[in-house]
């Protein structure tokens, strides 16, 4: 689990969005600190050295989510067959 960062606001279109930490991977999951899964990475808007991530919702209530930490499951890389 790795920190994605913590929540500014949900957008008018009901995504979540996260000022980041770091540069996830779209489609990465998003959970919260009881490993409870929010979402998905949706997007990734502005400079590279401070990102903000929107995070599309499987919540019902994404407002809940104000100002808390979010993390992101990194994605399990396949083993290629030499």
């Amino acid at each position: 689990m790795q920190r994605l960062g913590r929540v500014l606001h949900i957008s008018p279109s009901m995504n979540i969005i996260v000022k980041s930490e770091t540069i996830p991977k779209i489609g990465q999951t998003v959970v919260d600190d009881n490993l409870t899964i929010v979402g998905k990475v949706f997007d990734i808007i502005g400079p590279t050295s401070s990102p903000y991530v929107a995070v599309k919702p499987s919540i019902k209530e994404p407002r809940k989510l104000a100002n808390k930490q979010l993390y992101i499951i990194p994605s399990k890389r396949r083993k290629e067959k030499k």
